[in-house]
């Protein structure tokens, strides 16, 4: 890890914090529109306001972008750790606990959970504050791929 890189990248996040994210490099971050509340090393927190086209028929939030919001924000994640390699997502485990409707604003929380020299676990929770609950919980497998 190279904590100078990490502070560079986090430097360049933290310039968003409180701002809808549009310009990541990311084009599904770009379309999930979140705000960024934390940036530090490890550990990212974002805001999502559920829009109509990220609903299920039963107009709650999709299963699949519930697992897309846990898979690109650990990879943004990985990206503030400062390393130099590129890593992958391997494997995805995703419990979902509660629905989330249209115009509900939830808020997503990284963290890591074991960083192995080829292998980092990390989680996700994703919180419907308004009713003070978790509806959903994964976590990942990156793999460094140089």
């Amino acid at each position: 890890m190279d904590s100078s890189l990490s502070e560079q990248r986090l430097n360049f996040l933290r310039q968003s914090i409180g701002k809808v994210i549009t310009d990541s490099p990311s084009n599904f971050m770009n379309w999930l529109a979140p705000v960024l509340i934390k940036a530090e090393n490890g550990v990212l927190v974002c805001q999502y306001t559920i829009r109509k086209e990220m609903t299920n028929p039963y107009q709650i939030l999709h299963g699949g972008v519930t697992a897309g919001i846990i898979d690109d924000l650990i990879g943004a994640t990985v990206f503030t750790m400062g390393l130099n390699d590129r890593f992958t997502t391997v494997s995805n485990y995703i419990d979902y606990f509660a629905p989330a409707n249209e115009g509900d604003e939830i808020v997503a929380e990284t963290s890591i959970v074991k960083r192995g020299r080829t292998i980092l676990n990390l989680q996700c929770e994703i919180y419907l504050p308004s009713k003070k609950r978790l509806i959903a919980k994964g976590y990942s497998n990156m793999l460094n791929i140089g």
